[in-house]
């Protein structure tokens, strides 16, 4: 059963500057213990909002970070792969960025949440083969083609952009290696979704 984003506790916050014009980019969350949104919103400079209120017009691009929340929260993969279910705000959001053909980021294991919404959608989660337990959650890419999506092989520490689609993945915790090739693979997609914004 699927709860709905407000019962999750699902909110999204705006990375903004201070300083200058930047694109609007909602980075979507699961709220964690204490105060970590609002923390995440005070360093990014950011106001923390309902997934309800989260619609493309307002932003010039959508992230989500991934983590085992978004595989047991936003949708059902943890428990039903690759016949799960995502959340209907979760779906919204992403069928309206979509729609309006602006860039989505979705890292780690976000990238199932893609496949399952948007047919035909190329993303990764990095390789699939467990490789000795470096990848040892590479069956995620044999369940993303069921879904009907199009898995592609990255190395943590790259991207990668589906143009068409406008959807930038990379794999992220999903490899077992050291902390900078995961930062390295998260600041790629980023960048690429910034650059897709055309800001």
């Amino acid at each position: 059963m699927l709860l709905s984003s407000r019962a999750l506790g699902v909110r999204f916050y705006r990375l903004m500057s201070a300083s200058r014009p930047e694109p609007r980019v909602a980075v979507v969350s699961v709220r964690g213990e204490g105060n970590v949104l609002v923390e995440s919103a005070r360093i990014a400079r950011g106001k923390i909002l309902d997934l309800a209120q989260l619609n493309a017009q307002d932003h010039d691009a959508v992230i989500f970070p991934g983590g085992f929340g978004a595989a047991k929260n936003l949708s059902t993969f943890a428990k039903d792969g690759k016949d799960c279910k995502v959340i209907p705000d979760i779906e919204r959001v992403l069928n309206e960025f979509h729609k309006a053909r602006k860039p989505i980021g979705l890292c780690c294991i976000a990238p199932v949440l893609a496949a399952k919404v948007l047919p035909g959608v190329e993303v990764t989660v990095g390789h699939e083969d467990e490789e000795g337990g470096k990848w040892p959650y590479a069956g995620t890419a044999a369940a993303i083609n069921a879904m009907g999506g199009k898995h592609t092989i990255h190395d943590v520490s790259s991207a990668h952009v589906d143009l068409q689609n406008q959807v930038v993945t990379t794999p992220a915790f999903m490899c077992e290696t050291k902390l900078h090739h995961i930062f390295d693979g998260i600041g790629e997609m980023v960048q690429q979704v910034l650059k897709l914004t055309g800001k």
